[in-house]
């Protein structure tokens, strides 16, 4: 289980400032860093208070992954006009595991819509092709610590979000 940590000072607090659950279940992009350092936008799926990252030979992170699994993932969200702006920072050793369709096509969904037909070749490729040929694994990193903050501030307009 996770630990929840303040943004000022890092002392353990018992409830977030914001309804992280829900935050995380928003089709948001991540960072999501490995040794060297290496930093690459994700699109993620938050479960069983994990986070599940796609991935396969197409892309170097289960080699980075196996040869450190300490990794950070930030999901955040500024947005000027409105002065709302939060964060979530998870910290974790990942691990590599098989990949099953029920769950991707969860993952994509956030992102993409249900309607498969609309969506690009290469995801329903990734979604359907025989994990063993294609490689497609899933990244889980489930946190040790999260740090989340809402960081949001008033408008020159003097609106607050």
């Amino acid at each position: 289980m996770f630990r929840w940590l303040l943004a000022s000072d890092d002392v353990r607090v018992t409830a977030p400032p914001f309804d992280v659950d829900a935050f995380l279940r928003r089709p948001l992009t991540a960072r999501l860093a490995t040794n060297g350092p290496t930093v690459r936008p994700v699109w993620f799926l938050w479960e069983d208070g994990a986070f599940w990252v796609l991935t396969g030979p197409w892309a170097r992170l289960v080699d980075h992954v196996r040869a450190d699994p300490a990794i950070a993932l930030v999901v955040d969200e500024c947005d000027l006009a409105t002065g709302l702006v939060r964060q979530v920072i998870a910290r974790g050793r990942a691990e590599i595991l098989p990949f099953d369709v029920e769950r991707g096509r969860r993952k994509l969904v956030r992102y993409l819509g249900t309607d498969e037909a609309l969506w690009d070749e290469r995801f329903v490729r990734y979604l359907y092709a025989d994990p063993a040929t294609h490689g497609t694994v899933w990244l889980r990193l489930e946190p040790v610590s999260l740090k989340a903050a809402d960081l949001s501030f008033v408008t020159g307009s003097g609106e607050s979000p």
